[in-house]
């Protein structure tokens, strides 16, 4: 036996995962809560009504901060009386969030709706987007980045794509600050 071929059979495909650049950059709770999506996922499927569509991913991306954030949107899971996870019709849209120096941008897919059917509510720091039509329910909550003007809120909507735009309270200040002498 080919003892190049043996070794190929039980190694890994996934090893390079394990290197330390990876470590670093992955925290385990990552893996953690992709484990727990798909379980959640698949306990709903299983009682899901045949041939209604669903909606179900994630969106991975890096934070300001340098680490990673995961974002799931589609079909929301709700809890049923028997404890039992469900599929809801309300879905949650995916979203990017853009920090200017002066301004906030929000981009929020809304395929299947009417522009009259949205409803925004923005608050010093939170964005609501509520959608209730006969054929399309989507709702979501923004924890927005930095405090902002809600009444300098500019929102255009176009082939599915809702565009939003809110003023800062403040401009963001990179560099300033204090200088300390450690002595």
């Amino acid at each position: 036996m080919d003892p190049f071929r043996r070794d190929r059979r039980r190694r890994n495909p996934f090893r390079f995962f394990d290197d330390d650049f990876f470590e670093k950059f992955f925290d385990e709770r990552l893996f953690d809560d992709i484990e727990r999506m798909a379980e959640e996922l698949f306990r709903a499927l299983s009682k899901a009504e045949p041939g209604k569509s669903i909606v179900r991913g994630f969106k991975f991306t890096i934070g300001p901060d340098g680490k990673p954030r995961l974002e799931e949107f589609g079909n929301r899971t709700i809890e049923t009386p028997e404890g039992e996870p469900a599929i809801s019709d309300e879905r949650e849209p995916l979203t990017d969030i853009i920090e200017g120096e002066e301004d906030v941008a929000i981009t929020v897919e809304l395929p299947g709706v009417e522009k009259e059917d949205i409803d925004l509510t923005v608050t010093e720091d939170t964005l609501e987007i509520k959608v209730d039509s006969a054929r399309r329910k989507y709702h979501k909550v923004i924890e927005l980045p930095c405090k902002v003007k809600p009444k300098t809120t500019k929102a255009t909507y176009k082939n599915g794509v809702l565009d939003i735009v809110i003023k800062r309270k403040e401009k963001k200040r990179e560099g300033e600050g204090y200088k300390v002498t450690i002595e």
